[in-house]
């Protein structure tokens, strides 16, 4: 973004983007606990900064880690041994639907795994050393993971441990599942869910946020 502050307290509107992500899940019917991974030197300010928008609800922050899959790993060891469901999502993906969080939430309820994804629009090609292409797979097939990626607790739990065990490092939690041996169901999502991570995103993130807050 060229900022030196870290994406998810970057301000849309008058709210930053963790917060309106935090907000999409607080309307979430059975929610019961919040756990936040962020850097050592937001630890105070993610926790004063959520106090008042809880709802009632249970917000933890822990510090992360050095990668993606450590900074879950520690929010993991937070998570209350009574909740049966974990949902695992970006910070920076703050227009993701009740309704597509909700669908997930039944299908990983029904498996023990499930994912939102869209499907991939344009062909993909995959390319190998001197930018040559090697194969073009079937775009039927394709589809590109998005989060909420929602597990049962003591599956992904598991899963953590068969990776540390293993020595394996996934680009996402679904794939710390299939490592572990578990299918995981697919919940189709859509393109507003996108992911901020340019500024081109930022801009367009901030035209849907403007036109949200207009007056009726």
């Amino acid at each position: 973004m060229g900022s030196e502050t870290p994406k998810p307290f970057l301000k849309l509107g008058d709210k930053t983007v963790l917060e309106h992500t935090i907000a999409r899940f607080l309307e979430v019917e059975g929610l019961q606990q919040i756990v936040i991974s962020t850097s050592e030197n937001y630890l105070e300010y993610t926790r004063k900064k959520l106090t008042g928008i809880s709802d009632g609800h249970e917000i933890v922050v822990v510090e992360g880690g050095k990668e993606r899959q450590d900074s879950i790993r520690n929010a993991l060891t937070e998570v209350r041994k009574d909740i049966q469901l974990v949902a695992v999502h970006d910070a920076v993906r703050p227009f993701i639907d009740k309704s597509v969080i909700q669908n997930c939430l039944e299908k990983a309820d029904q498996s023990g795994a499930a994912i939102v994804a869209i499907r991939v629009k344009d062909t993909i090609k995959l390319v190998k050393t001197g930018h040559t292409i090697s194969e073009t797979p079937k775009r039927k097939y394709l589809w590109q993971a998005q989060t909420p990626q929602i597990f049962r607790r003591e599956l992904i739990t598991k899963a953590y441990k068969f990776a540390a065990e293993t020595k394996f490092t996934g680009t996402d939690d679904a794939s710390l599942i299939e490592n572990f041996g578990h299918e995981v169901l697919v919940v189709e999502g859509n393109n507003q869910n996108f992911k901020l991570t340019y500024p081109f995103d930022f801009k367009i993130a901030e035209a849907l946020v403007s036109v949200k807050e207009e007056p009726k």
